[in-house]
C-alpha cells in the first residue's frame, strides 16, 4: 500500500524581488556586510576531490538516530549513517522500499513487513528483522524520550515482533492507516545498541559511517564499503559549522566547502546557489488564553494587519510564498482553496476598536517572541510584524531569544505569568501528512499548541482514522475551519531554502534537503573539454 500527494513546486522557483521601496508601511533597513571567511573556515579541510565538505549553521545537538527527526541531527544522520525500513519520496510523496522490501496490512491493527536480505551494519553485523524490531521498540516504546516518539507516534506504543529473520509484524493500539509512513521516521540500528541510553556515535546500514566527531570542530564520515546499495561518489565527507551566513557563502566562493546550507537571500543571484521549497512554514502563534489575544476579533485583526507580500519581497528576498495554512503544498491535507489573508489595515483597526468598546484590554502589552537565527532576516521580520500590529492599535514589544528560551515558549508546559505571547514559529512537515501538523499545533493539548476547541479536537481525531481521498478532504476542511473559528495562527509564508553549491559538484536539492541531505546523491561535476 502506498500513499501519494500532489507534486511540490519545482526546485529553484523564486518570487520576483521587490524593485521599489519596501511595501511595508514604514521603513526597515537591511544590514549589509562583507562576506569574509577568515581563518575559521580553513578547518573544513583542503580540497582533495575525494572529501565532500559541508558547512552547517550549527553543530548537531546529537547524532542519536532516534532524534533524527530533529533537523540539526537528521541532516547528518538520515540516509547517510542510518536508514529506515521505508522512505518517502520528497517529490511525489510516495513510499518506497528501503530496508523493508514490501509491506501489507494483515488485519485492522497489524502490518507485516518483509526485510531486505544481504544488508550489513557498519560494524559488520548482518541486518535482520530482530534489529528492526529492536529499533522500533527502542525509539517508540522505551524511556529514552526520543523526539521521534512524541513527534511521530504521540503516546501510542507499538507491539513489535520478529516472526523470522526476514519478516516483522507491527501492531498498533488503534487502527493506523499511515503506519508505514510513520515508520519512515524510525532509523534502524543493530540490536546491540544501548537500549538504556542515547548513543554519541551511531551505527547504521547507511552508505557512510562516522569516523570521528571533534566537538566544536568537525564530524567526519567514511564510505561504508559493504553498503548494500550503490556506492556514493565521495569516499569521505566532513561537516563543519558556521553561524554566520556570509561566512558560509564565502567558504563556497573560496573553495573551502562544496555545500553550504541556509544562505542569505542576498546570495540568490549567484550561479553557485540553488533555492528549493523546504516544507517550512512561518507563522505567529497567538496565545488565546490571555487578553487581549483571548478575543477572536483581536486575533483576526492581527491576521489582517500583516503584509505578507511586503515581508517576503523586502525581507526574505522573494524566496517564499504567502501562506494561509500551516500545511504546505504537496502535503496530504493541504487545502488548495485557502487563500492567504490580504492585508486590510482599516478592517483590522475596526475589529480592535470593536473589542476595545466591549472592554477588551487591547492596550495590554503583547510580547512577540522570535528565535535568533531561525531564518535569514528573522529580526527584521519580527520588527515589521511589531510595527504592523502597532498600526492597528495593539501594544507590542519584541523579544529575540536563543533556542533554549524560545522552546520554553513553544513547547508544553507553557510558561505562566508571562502575559499574552505572539510566538514566531517555523514548522516543517517532513512527513507529508497533515496529521503530523494538527496533532502538534492544533489539538487543544498538542505539544506545540497554546489552545484549541473540543470540536476541532474531534475532527482531528476523525480525520486521522481515514485514508485516501477521505483523509485529504477531512484534513483540508478542518484547516479551513481553524482559520474561521479558532484563529490560533497568523500564517506568514511557505519558506524556501537557499543552498550554496560548488561548481565542482552536482546536486539537486528537494523539499527534504533541509532535514535529510543525502550525500550519496552528490557527484563530482563532469570536467569540460
Amino acid at each position: 500500500m502506498k500513499f501519494s500527494v500532489s507534486p511540490i513546486p519545482p526546485a529553484g522557483r523564486r518570487r520576483p524581488r521587490a524593485t521599489t521601496a519596501m511595501l511595508l508601511a514604514g521603513t526597515v533597513l537591511l544590514s549589509s556586510g562583507c562576506a569574509v571567511a577568515g581563518s575559521a573556515a580553513g578547518d573544513a579541510g583542503r580540497a582533495d576531490g575525494r572529501t565532500l565538505r559541508v558547512v552547517l549553521t550549527q553543530e548537531p545537538p546529537t547524532l542519536e538516530p532516534c532524534e533524527a527527526s530533529l533537523t540539526g541531527t537528521g541532516v547528518v544522520v538520515r540516509s547517510n549513517i542510518t536508514e529506515p525500513l521505508v522512505e518517502r519520496d520528497p517529490d511525489s510523496g510516495e513510499l518506497h522500499p528501503l530496508l523493508a522490501t514490501g509491506w501489507k496490512q494483515t488485519n485492522e491493527r497489524t502490518w507485516t513487513f518483509d526485510m531486505r536480505s544481504g544488508v550489513t551494519f557498519q560494524n559488520g553485523e548482518p541486518f535482520t528483522a530482530e534489529d528492526a524490531a529492536f529499533s522500533i521498540d527502542r525509539a517508540v516504546n522505551s524511556d529514552l524520550a526520543c523526539n521521534v516518539e512524541g513527534y511521530v507516534f504521540g503516546n501510542e506504543d507499538l507491539e513489535v515482533k520478529a516472526v523470522s529473520d526476514t519478516r516483522l509484524t507491527v501492531t498498533t493500539e488503534q487502527p493506523d492507516p499511515i503506519l508505514p509512513l510513520r515508520l519512515s521516521f524510525v532509523e534502524i540500528v543493530p540490536r546491540t545498541t544501548d537500549a538504556e541510553a542515547k548513543v554519541r556515535i551511531p551505527i547504521g546500514t547507511g552508505p557512510y559511517a562516522v569516523s570521528s566527531w571533534q566537538p566544536g570542530a568537525a564530524i567526519s564520515l567514511e564510505r561504508h564499503d559493504d553498503y548494500w546499495g550503490d556506492a556514493p561518489a565521495f569516499p569521505r565527507a566532513r561537516y563543519v559549522w558556521r553561524s554566520d551566513a556570509s561566512v558560509r557563502a564565502a567558504m563556497i566562493d573560496k573553495g573551502e566547502a562544496e555545500i553550504a546550507v541556509a544562505l542569505d537571500p542576498i546570495e540568490a543571484e549567484k550561479d553557485t546557489t540553488a533555492s528549493f521549497p523546504n516544507n517550512e512554514t512561518t507563522a505567529l502563534r497567538l496565545d488565546g488564553r490571555e487578553a487581549p489575544l483571548d478575543d477572536i476579533r483581536v486575533r483576526r485583526a492581527v491576521d489582517l494587519a500583516v503584509d505578507r507580500d511586503g515581508i517576503i519581497d523586502a525581507l526574505l528576498g522573494g524566496l517564499a510564498e504567502p501562506a494561509g495554512q500551516l500545511v504546505p503544498p504537496g502535503v496530504v491535507g493541504h487545502n488548495d482553496e485557502i487563500e492567504p489573508v490580504r492585508q486590510n489595515v482599516a478592517r483590522a483597526k475596526a475589529l480592535v476598536e470593536e473589542a476595545k468598546a466591549d472592554g477588551v484590554p487591547v492596550d495590554r502589552q503583547i510580547t512577540l517572541v522570535a528565535r535568533n537565527g531561525m531564518f535569514a532576516g528573522v529580526s527584521e521580520t519580527a520588527e515589521a510584524l511589531q510595527y504592523q500590529m502597532q498600526q492597528i492599535g495593539l501594544n507590542v514589544k519584541v523579544r529575540m531569544a536563543d533556542t533554549a528560551t524560545q522552546l520554553q515558549y513553544q513547547l508544553r508546559p507553557l510558561p505562566k505569568g508571562v502575559g499574552p505571547i505572539a510566538l514566531l514559529i517555523m514548522h516543517g512537515n517532513q512527513a507529508g501528512d497533515a496529521a503530523f501538523t494538527t496533532s502538534q499545533y492544533l489539538l487543544s493539548d498538542g505539544p506545540q499548541s497554546a489552545f484549541g476547541t473540543e470540536e476541532l479536537d474531534r475532527r482531528i481525531a476523525e480525520a486521522g482514522a481515514l485514508s485516501g481521498a477521505e483523509r485529504q478532504k477531512a484534513f483540508a476542511e478542518l484547516l479551513a475551519d481553524q482559520n474561521k473559528t479558532v484563529v490560533q495562527y497568523t500564517h506568514l509564508a511557505h519558506m524556501s531554502g537557499l543552498l550554496g553549491l560548488s561548481r565542482s559538484i552536482r546536486y539537486e536539492p528537494n523539499s527534504a534537503t533541509g532535514d535529510e541531505m543525502r550525500l550519496a546523491e552528490v557527484s563530482p561535476a563532469k570536467a569540460k573539454h
